[in-house]
């Protein structure tokens, strides 16, 4: 665990600490973060070669399967926060029996989850449009998989446990664990013992429940040396849902920008939402690099509010901006030079590359505003301002519906949804900033 040191007697010298912390974080970060969707890329390499049916089953599967555990993600979010703030405070046990509710929290919501997609899946595979030929293939891999969710859930409470601990090396040792089980049980499953789809279904559980043991058997030691409780604590899993549900709101508020982005880009025809689907996955991939200095953000404001440090927390967060901004700078310059070079990896469509040039212009542009947006949110995060975040997605949602909705009726094309999604961030921006320029946010002790 990283520990607090002595203030800095210098500003130079408080940059180059913040700069060490947030480097020391947020790098493991960024490898635990893209560890997760190479997962997915393994399991369609493995199950592409079973046939084009199977894989297409795969694909909405997954979708779903994504979708029911990233809506959760708040687990992470509101643990690192409440673990950090009693870090700071120098109550290791209090942070650690908070983390254990988390994780209790995590295995009651995966069990719901469990209950509800096991019996609905062949409905689910169909609201979300598989053929009838992937369907069946959908729905065995989805309800396998489902098995997992739990362990799933419980990966990302104990991930936040970790961070609020000052600890990304662990996940992203565990994270890379995961995926090389992954990728050696789906071969042997798929192939091996000629399980098809399934296997691959087993190989993910398989993995995934190892993922989670290695991170109960870390958080089970901890509480032990600390002398914290491992039961369940009906209070405790109270407030950590209660903590956790304006990030629910956040999250969703989220998703379904995203979803009516994708959605509006469907209406415009063939070529721009196949190029629509390549930038969003390149925006998404931008997005780890800057969410990993976020998590950074919330491990760190965590620690110093809980410390009571107020001025410190405010100059962790003006440096972090500062990263924010240059990261995006740079990763918007990189766009902007790759761009010929990117799109031929996902598509030889002339029509398809017209489409998407121009709006990863806007991409490229866009990614300072991302740094600052990413980095803003993770300070929040930190300091348990969840029921700001969420009424400020909430309004964010409510100015970008109307904007994307008109797209197709003024007759405006990808660049026009990639405009919108730059507005988007925009007004997140401007919300997150006028919040930590308020100070409203800094509320300092072991709990806020």
């Amino acid at each position: 665990m990283m520990l607090m040191t002595q203030a800095p007697a210098t500003p130079k010298a408080a940059r180059r600490q913040h700069d060490r912390e947030i480097v020391a974080l947020a790098v493991p970060a960024f490898g635990a973060l893209v560890a997760e969707p190479l997962f997915v890329m393994a399991d369609s390499a493995i199950v592409g070669h079973l046939g084009t049916a199977q894989l297409a089953g795969l694909g909405v599967a997954s979708a779903l399967l994504m979708t029911a555990v990233s809506v959760f993600v708040f687990l992470a979010y509101a643990t690192t926060a409440a673990v950090a703030r009693r870090v700071g405070a120098d109550d290791l046990q209090s942070a650690i029996r908070q983390g254990v509710d988390g994780i209790w929290l995590a295995l009651l919501l995966g069990a719901a989850v469990v209950a509800v997609v096991l019996p609905t899946a062949p409905t689910l595979v169909d609201l979300f449009g598989a053929s009838d030929t992937a369907a069946p293939y959908a729905t065995t891999y989805l309800r396998i998989s489902a098995l997992g969710i739990p362990a799933m859930l419980v990966v990302l409470a104990a991930t936040g446990v970790l961070r609020g601990l000052q600890d990304t090396k662990t996940p992203l040792y565990v994270a890379l664990a995961g995926f090389i089980a992954n990728g050696a049980l789906n071969v042997g499953l798929v192939y091996g013992a000629d399980l098809g789809i399934a296997g691959s279904a087993w190989g993910t559980v398989i993995a995934q429940c190892g993922m989670a043991t290695a991170y109960l058997v870390v958080v089970v030691r901890g509480a032990r040396s600390h002398g914290a409780s491992l039961r369940p604590d009906i209070a405790g899993i109270r407030a950590s849902a209660q903590a956790g549900l304006p990030l629910l709101v956040r999250t969703l508020s989220l998703r379904a920008i995203l979803m009516i982005a994708t959605a509006v880009a469907a209406r415009l025809g063939d070529a721009d939402v196949a190029a629509h689907q390549i930038i969003l996955s390149l925006w998404s991939l931008l997005a780890f690099a800057l969410d990993a200095i976020a998590i950074a953000g919330q491990a760190i404001i965590g620690r110093y509010l809980g410390a009571g440090d107020a001025e410190g927390a405010r100059a962790a967060c003006r440096r972090m901006v500062e990263w924010g901004i240059a990261t995006g700078l740079v990763l918007g310059l990189l766009v902007m030079l790759t761009r010929p070079l990117f799109l031929p990896l996902f598509t030889s469509d002339s029509v398809v590359k017209d489409a998407a040039l121009p709006a990863l212009l806007i991409v490229a542009l866009s990614q300072p505003i991302c740094g600052i947006v990413f980095v803003l949110d993770g300070v929040l995060m930190g300091a348990g301002d969840g029921p700001y975040l969420a009424w400020a997605m909430v309004v964010t949602l409510a100015v970008f519906v109307p904007v994307a909705l008109l797209i197709p009726t003024l007759g405006g094309g990808l660049t026009a949804v990639w405009a919108a999604m730059t507005l988007m961030m925009t007004v997140r921006m401007l919300t997150l900033w006028l919040r930590t320029r308020s100070g409203r946010w800094i509320v300092t002790g072991a709990t806020r």
